[in-house]
């Protein structure tokens, strides 16, 4: 009998998967040896005493060399501990949280808090600051098991496995930073077993990976995980109880107080060249008096300290006041940021934002 014969008739009387029972069963029916049999179908032997006709050897050791090939790049070549940042000023929950980082212990930590205050700059330098190694992770309703865990990637025309960056942080014992993490679908459930410290198993691969000692999982967010009643935050999830009670301790930041945002607008400015103190000061005033607004219920937008921070950088670009002040508001809606305009003017006394602006487009 020919190879063709063989398949055929395998195919025919025992259907794509068969055992030896089932080849010498079609021996005897045919009159012809096992042996003779087995080396025309080896091709498609996909374990022993079983065979496959629609898988080959080739692509079952195919399969294998991928479950068995190594991450992309090995991650030990790679150095993830913050650089320190000469601007940042520590203030809030600053402290506690690098306490807990220094602890490294395992124990996952929840920062909340309005846009632009410095949640994520704060974790990033107490990692810095511990020579902690820090694997960030911004978070998007797209998000999936697959950027979170890891998967195949096609490289140099082989499959190869890729660790995603909870598995680079589990196994190197770094801090695994969440930011924005209430922007997450229910595929964020993926991690449920890594925040109960008790490691994940690589399904695709069959591998178990434990935390390393040091490893910590760090999340941030706007809201606190029940989605934004206030439509401020659009795109905000109510992320599941579950989920959320894995997280032991909640941390919520507010912006800093007057004296320490004059400190760190007085750090960006030195190293920008800036030297207008007067300036930083009614900047901070000006923030001060639109944050107050805002929580009384008189504007529906706020100046972050991070955008305070842009405005000291556009000056020392454009050199102009009004130009930089302008520049960076230009991202609310016209109403409000005349709004923000107008009340610069009744802080700063000496200065008119119309006269200002046109003299600044006359040079």
């Amino acid at each position: 009998m020919t190879e063709d014969q063989v398949f055929e008739g395998l195919k025919e009387n025992f259907g794509i998967e068969f055992t030896a029972a089932d080849v010498r069963a079609f021996c005897a029916m045919n009159d012809i040896g096992y042996s003779t049999v087995t080396k025309k179908i080896k091709k498609y032997k996909v374990g022993k005493g079983k065979w496959n006709l629609e898988v080959t050897t080739k692509a079952v050791e195919n399969i294998e060399n991928s479950f068995n090939a190594p991450a992309v790049e090995p991650s030990v070549t790679q150095d993830l501990i913050p650089d320190k940042d000469d601007t940042f000023v520590p203030f809030g929950p600053f402290a506690d949280i690098k306490s807990v980082i220094k602890s490294k212990q395992f124990y996952p930590t929840f920062i909340t808090g309005l846009s632009g205050n410095g949640k994520t700059f704060g974790v990033e330098q107490a990692c810095a600051q511990l020579k902690r190694e820090l694997i960030r992770v911004n978070i998007t309703i797209e998000t999936d098991e697959d950027d979170l865990i890891g998967g195949f990637r096609l490289v140099d025309g082989a499959t190869v496995w890729h660790n995603g960056p909870v598995i680079e942080a589990l196994e190197r014992g770094a801090i695994l930073l969440l930011d924005e993490i209430d922007l997450a679908s229910n595929k964020i459930l993926c991690l449920q077993s890594v925040l109960e410290g008790s490691g994940v198993f690589l399904k695709k691969i069959g591998k178990f990976v434990k935390p390393r000692a040091g490893f910590n999982v760090v999340a941030t967010a706007n809201t606190k995980g029940k989605g934004s009643d206030d439509g401020r935050f659009i795109g905000t999830n109510v992320l599941n109880e579950a989920f959320l009670e894995r997280f032991p301790v909640t941390f919520e930041q507010e912006y800093p107080s007057p004296k320490i945002e004059k400190k760190i607008l007085g750090r960006v400015a030195a190293n920008y060249g800036v030297t207008d103190i007067n300036f930083l000061q009614r900047l901070v005033d000006w923030g001060d008096i639109i944050r107050k607004t805002f929580y009384d219920g008189g504007i529906e937008e706020i100046i972050s300290t991070r955008r305070l921070v842009h405005i000291v950088r556009a000056f020392s670009i454009f050199k102009d006041k009004a130009k930089a002040i302008s520049v960076c508001v230009n991202r609310f809606d016209d109403e409000t940021k005349q709004s923000f305009l107008e009340l610069y003017d009744k802080v700063d006394a000496d200065f008119e934002f119309d006269k200002a602006e046109e003299s600044a487009y006359n040079d």
